[in-house]
C-alpha cells in the first residue's frame, strides 16, 4: 500500500470523528458582528489538546478590538516541527477562519446544531469555513500517523478576522512576527485551486440634509432625496463596469453593491440624515487608489446636483485583490494531481471573485492558494445564506487531497 494510500485509509477510519469535531465547532455561534470570537477560539482549543495537538492562544488587545467593531479576537496557531526542530525544510502554513455573518432567516435546520441530512452537515459556517478547521486539523493528523515526515514543519493558523478583512486575524500574527511560513493554504472549496482574486473596497456614505416637519417640507432639506441621487449615480457606474474584463480565468468584471441603507426619524419627518454602505470589487488589473478616488468623485459630483446637501464619505475596508506569486508552483502542482486521482476530475487553477484573508499572506510575500472542503460554487454552499452546508463527501475527500498534498511538501 502507498503512503498515498495509508493516507486515505487513515482518514477513512476516522472520518466519523473528523465529522463530530466540525459538528462542536458549528455548534459554538461566531457571529460577526457582534465579533465575540474568543469563546469559539477557546473551545477549538480545547478539542485540539483532545488530539495531542497544542494551540498557542494569540489575544488581540480589546480596545484595538473595539475600535475596530468587534468584541473579541483569539486567534490561534498549531505548531508542529518534524525533524530536528523542523530544520531542512519548508513550512506550511493552513489557515481558516472561524467568524461568520450572522444566519439570518429562512432555515430548515438549526444553524447551530450541525445537523446531518442527505450526506450533508447543515450550519452557519459549516461550509466557510470551519470545515476547513476540520480538513485541515485531520489532515495533519493523517500526515503525523502514517507518513511521519522527517523534516519541515506545519502551521494551523485559526483566525477570526475574514469578514471585517483580515487585519486582526492573518494580518495581526504577520505583524506580530508570529508567523513566517514559506507557502501557505488557505480555506476555499474542493473542485479548483484559487490562485487569484478580485480586491474589495467598503465605504459608508452619510448625507446630511435639515430636519422638519413633514407638514412644511420646504423648511428642510430632504437627505433622503439626496441619497438617491448618489446612489442612481453610483449604481450607473455597474453598467460601465460591465465593459471592463478580467484576464483571469473565473473573474469577470468589477460591480458595486449597496448592501445597507438607514435614516431618517419618523414618517411625518423630513429625513436631515441618510447613511449607507457600499462594496466595490475590483478585479486584480485595477489600481485600488483610484478606484477609490473615482468612488469618491461621482459622490460628491451627485451631491453637488442637490441644494444643501453635504456628504462625508469613509473608508471601512480596503482589501487588495490577490495576485498569483510565482512560488506557488509547489501547492497548484500537487493540489491539482491529488485532486484529480481523489475526485476523478481536473482541478483548475483560477480565480474567483470572492475577497479573502489569503491576500495578506501574499502582501507578505508568502506563497498561498486556496483549497479545502466544499462545492464548486458559493452557492452551491449557501454560504451567508440561510441552510449553509457541506456535503461530507466533500469534506472527506478535500482531508485526503490535503495531507497528500502536505506529505509531497515536506517529503
Amino acid at each position: 500500500m502507498t503512503d498515498y494510500a495509508k493516507l486515505d485509509a487513515w482518514i477513512d477510519a476516522h472520518f466519523d470523528e473528523e465529522v463530530r469535531f466540525l459538528q462542536q465547532l458549528v455548534q459554538v455561534p461566531t457571529d460577526t458582528p457582534p465579533g465575540n470570537n474568543a469563546p469559539h477560539a477557546e473551545r477549538t482549543a480545547e478539542l485540539l489538546k483532545d488530539f495531542g495537538l497544542d494551540a498557542e492562544k494569540h489575544a488581540v488587545p480589546a480596545q484595538e478590538v473595539k475600535d475596530y467593531g468587534l468584541e473579541s479576537i483569539t486567534n490561534l496557531i498549531v505548531r508542529r516541527k518534524y525533524g530536528k526542530d523542523g530544520d531542512g525544510g519548508r513550512t506550511v502554513a493552513l489557515n481558516a477562519h472561524g467568524d461568520v455573518v450572522p444566519p439570518g432567516e429562512g432555515w430548515t435546520h438549526d444553524p447551530y446544531a450541525g445537523e446531518i441530512a442527505d450526506g450533508s452537515l447543515y450550519g452557519r459556517a459549516a461550509a466557510v469555513s470551519k470545515s476547513d478547521f476540520a480538513s485541515f486539523t485531520f489532515a495533519l493528523r493523517a500526515l503525523e500517523a502514517v507518513a511521519k515526515p522527517a523534516k519541515g514543519s506545519v502551521e494551523l493558523h485559526f483566525t477570526y478576522d475574514e469578514e471585517f478583512g483580515g487585519i486582526l486575524g492573518p494580518g495581526w500574527l504577520l505583524r506580530q512576527g508570529l508567523t513566517r511560513p514559506d507557502l501557505m493554504i488557505a480555506a476555499g472549496f474542493s473542485y479548483e485551486v484559487v490562485t487569484a482574486h478580485n480586491g474589495c473596497l467598503q465605504m459608508e456614505v452619510t448625507v446630511h440634509g435639515k430636519m422638519a416637519h413633514a407638514a412644511i417640507p420646504t423648511s428642510g432639506i430632504d437627505a433622503l432625496q439626496g441619497a438617491v441621487k448618489i446612489l442612481n449615480a453610483l449604481y450607473a457606474q455597474n453598467t460601465l463596469y460591465q465593459q471592463v474584463t478580467s484576464k483571469v480565468e473565473g473573474i469577470t468584471h468589477p460591480y458595486l453593491n449597496v448592501g445597507r441603507v438607514e435614516g431618517g426619524t419618523n414618517t411625518n419627518v423630513v429625513p436631515g440624515k441618510v447613511v449607507f454602505k457600499l462594496d466595490r470589487r475590483m478585479i486584480p488589473e485595477e489600481n485600488p487608489v483610484e478606484v477609490e478616488a473615482t468612488i469618491r468623485k461621482v459622490i460628491a459630483d451627485a451631491a453637488a446636483e442637490s441644494t444643501g446637501i453635504t456628504v462625508e464619505i469613509k473608508r471601512l475596508l480596503l482589501a487588495n485583490s490577490m495576485k498569483p506569486l510565482a512560488g506557488n508552483k509547489p501547492l497548484v502542482d500537487a493540489i491539482q494531481k491529488h485532486g484529480q486521482q481523489v475526485f476523478g476530475e481536473p482541478i483548475k487553477a483560477m480565480g474567483t471573485p470572492l475577497y479573502t484573508d489569503v491576500r495578506l499572506y501574499g502582501e507578505a510575500g508568502i506563497p498561498g492558494v486556496i483549497y479545502g472542503a466544499g462545492p464548486r460554487t458559493v452557492l452551491e454552499s449557501h454560504a451567508k445564506r440561510s441552510d449553509e452546508r457541506v456535503v461530507l463527501e466533500d469534506l472527506r475527500r478535500a482531508t485526503k487531497v490535503i495531507a497528500r498534498t502536505l506529505s509531497d511538501l515536506l517529503a
